[in-house]
């Protein structure tokens, strides 16, 4: 789901594709009525995960009464590309971005330069990479946590011991990175009991190239595998279908809720899958960019917040989703009581 770093050159290209052009200055700072407020989702590019931003996108429209609303995943992950759409939208006019950044080792530098217009923003979905986001706020998974969840959960099922394979994503995704930490963490809490057998990365892009890595996998080393545990979502469909096809006895636990994960998990073929929120984040995410512009101010600017995760099995697939709707609800009233201060009425 990443590109490669940005040479110096090509990011200051990018970033004077956002703020350059006089037309994209936004100097007004006051405070904005609901119906002023026009959020624009940026991912940044294609990907499944994204999807129900676009619903939940509409409803936020409806239940905060924002003037407009957009979704733009952008045609690559590339982030001249996602600079030139975050310019096109504010010259459209609208004032308020939740971005999933797609180099977090150079997004705050767009972040800075959109706050200098006036904008307001969120780092939704990831967070730029080290301990600094230039947005208003990110929320998105706390991605340690959640696969340390997934590892945990995988070697239990395991009983305890024999060897794991990782299956993840871009390599150099600061996110990736966080995952691995995660797997490795519960790993080592068994005190040897379990070998990490492959972590296997970069095969996030999309289905086909995950199927093909999967299927190597099993290929070289099916025999030696008791678990599997993946961190990104076109390796947890791709190795959920392979060890079902092949009659392994290998234990998978998978991430996001896709329907054919969901439907495994049922029918016991997948063990179990840590399911994220990014309805929350598309929903609270507008919210809190509409209280922003509405002139509230983060009592921590750039603070990272954890979005959700949530370890779905057989006992509670049919009614997870219930969680995760309490645990939007929670967001918000979150954001009200604890990261905004907002001027009294």
């Amino acid at each position: 789901m990443r590109t490669p770093r940005l040479t110096v050159a090509v990011l200051a290209i990018a970033l004077c594709a956002v703020g350059c052009s006089r037309n994209t200055v936004h100097s007004d700072q006051s405070a904005l009525a609901p119906g002023q407020v026009k959020v624009a989702l940026v991912p940044g590019g294609p990907h499944p995960y994204f999807q129900p931003w676009k619903t939940a996108l509409q409803q936020a429209k409806t239940d905060f009464k924002l003037g407009d609303t957009t979704f733009n995943e952008t045609s690559a992950w590339n982030q001249t590309t996602q600079n030139s759409v975050l310019k096109s939208l504010a010259a459209q006019g609208f004032n308020a971005f939740g971005v999933f950044g797609v180099s977090p080792d150079t997004i705050n530098s767009t972040f800075s330069d959109l706050k200098k217009q006036g904008f307001h923003l969120a780092s939704l979905g990831s967070c730029p990479a080290g301990d600094t986001d230039n947005a208003d706020f990110c929320l998105a998974t706390d991605v340690q946590q959640a696969a340390y969840k997934a590892a945990k959960s995988a070697i239990e099922a395991m009983g305890g011991s024999g060897n794991l394979v990782h299956l993840t994503g871009n390599k150099t995704d600061s996110n990736t990175t966080r995952r691995i930490q995660g797997v490795q963490q519960a790993i080592d809490e068994t005190g040897g009991k379990v070998k990490l057998l492959q972590t296997v990365t970069d095969i996030d892009t999309d289905l086909q190239t995950a199927q093909k890595a999967v299927a190597d996998l099993i290929a070289a080393k099916g025999s030696q595998i008791n678990g599997i545990v993946t961190t990104a979502y076109n390796p947890a469909v791709a190795s959920a279908a392979a060890v079902k096809a092949a009659g392994l006895p290998v234990k998978v636990v998978a991430i996001d809720d896709d329907p054919t994960i969901l439907g495994d998990i049922k029918d016991g073929s997948v063990t179990a899958s840590v399911v994220q929120n990014p309805v929350g984040q598309a929903y609270i995410g507008s919210y809190a960019l509409s209280r922003l512009a509405g002139g509230c101010t983060m009592k921590t600017p750039g603070q990272v917040i954890d979005s959700g995760s949530f370890v779905v099995a057989k006992d509670n697939v049919a009614g997870y989703d219930t969680q995760r709707q309490q645990e939007t609800s929670q967001l918000r009233k979150d954001f009200d009581d604890k990261y905004l201060t907002c001027p009294k009425a």
